[in-house]
């Protein structure tokens, strides 16, 4: 008799379990619904916040479109090489940076370190190749930005 009443006490137990759960899940639903204005205002609010979104959204296409076209040609791929130009400065101070864009256009920088002094010179490269001859550290510095 005691081991019956424990069993209805233990299935009457999860049951209110339950409902409460479920009690608990319908106050969250409901309180989606507003006190004010009823479902109807609630939907012109969002339709009216659905409007300004879309607004953004439009003034933001033509800005992406613009970023779209100049994308192909910002500095996408950057290499450093580092060697000894002189024989009379060691460390490898001095460095040619390859700066190039998705098509691999792009420009050279080579700075050379002497005792003295320090040059630096620029090359144009097109599609990989130097507009001018490459050094090979200058070539080394296309092709590590290159992905080579």
């Amino acid at each position: 008799m005691i081991t019956a009443a424990i069993v209805i006490a233990v299935i009457a137990l999860v049951l209110v379990l339950a409902l409460g759960f479920e009690v608990l899940h319908l106050r969250r639903r409901v309180s989606v619904v507003p006190e004010e204005g009823g479902v109807y205002e609630a939907l012109r609010r969002l339709d009216e916040d659905l409007a300004a979104v879309e607004s953004v959204v439009s003034d933001l296409v033509p800005r992406l479109e613009s970023v779209e076209t100049r994308l192909p040609f910002a500095i996408r791929h950057v290499a450093v090489v580092a060697y000894d130009a002189f024989g009379d400065v060691t460390g490898r101070l001095s460095r040619s940076i390859a700066l190039l864009n998705e098509k691999s256009d792009g420009v050279v920088i080579s700075l050379l370190v002497s005792r003295d002094e320090t040059r630096w010179f620029t090359k144009m490269v097109r599609g990989g190749s130097g507009a001018e001859r490459l050094s090979p550290e200058e070539q080394a510095a296309v092709d590590r930005a290159r992905g080579r």
